[in-house]
């Protein structure tokens, strides 16, 4: 597993809470504090990723299409009690199909569109997500995949991408909170900071890894620098691992 994300100075994914990039007003303001530098950095980052790890899937979290405080879709025809929704919806032709997957366990997202470049959607969901807005996805022929009970689980997510799809690595773009959930289940390996020359600030304003706080006596995670790239404009471009602790050569 890669985060791979473009973050101010300070860590910060977006200019607050309540504003989304993908909105002209936000992601003007967002896009003016990249420097020249940054689009082909980010196209060397890729490029980097593809030679090192040929990624099969791009997830990203809900929250990046909809503000924090969107409830589930509404005005959904009722699902047939009769059919099995809470099961796993893929097409057949998955042999060396790419993804862009995005947890959505609430079913917070109507989707307008089924593809993202040459990467297909794929919805992560969770026995809890209504069983309209299953109903909607398979309506709409958009695959997802049932991976937790509450919530959508990590660690249960990539297992079961490994194991139905034959993934071998996922690239996270997600928001603090996707990304902290999988720092904490342990899953990141290595870590694409693309570090912009400006500050945003704000309390609460989102993060890099957000979520759930270290309890007490759990570590910080060590990282181990992999290589730095500096541009004349200000831009860094960070690369580390993921310095794996309690384990010996033999294990």
């Amino acid at each position: 597993m890669v985060v791979s994300s473009v973050v101010s100075a300070d860590g910060r994914l977006t200019l607050s809470s309540d504003q989304l990039l993908l909105h002209e007003g936000a992601g003007g303001v967002w896009r003016s504090l990249q420097p020249p530098s940054t689009h082909a950095v980010e196209q060397a980052r890729a490029a980097l990723l593809e030679r090192l790890y040929q990624p099969q899937v791009v997830l990203e979290g809900s929250g990046t299409f909809v503000t924090h405080d969107t409830g589930p879709v509404t005005g959904l025809p009722a699902a047939d009690p009769a059919l099995e929704l809470h099961t796993d919806f893929l097409p057949d032709d998955v042999a060396g199909a790419r993804w862009f997957a995005v947890v959505d366990s609430r079913g917070r997202v109507r989707w307008s569109v089924k593809s993202s470049g040459d990467h297909r959607l794929l919805i992560l969901v969770a026995m809890a997500t209504p069983a309209d807005y299953l109903a909607f996805l398979r309506q709409e022929g958009i695959p997802y995949l049932v991976v937790g009970q509450d919530r959508v689980d990590p660690a249960t997510a990539l297992g079961r991408l490994a194991d139905k799809l034959g993934v071998t690595c996922v690239v996270s773009h997600a928001g603090g909170e996707l990304n902290g959930a999988l720092l904490r289940a342990g899953l990141v390996d290595e870590l694409h900071v693309v570090m912009l020359p400006a500050l945003v600030g704000g309390k609460g304003t989102p993060a890099l890894f957000d979520g759930a706080q270290l309890t007490p006596g759990e570590l910080p995670t060590p990282l181990r620098l992999l290589s730095i790239h500096s541009e004349s404009d200000g831009l860094l471009w960070l690369r580390y691992e993921v310095v794996r602790t309690g384990t010996t050569a033999a294990d």
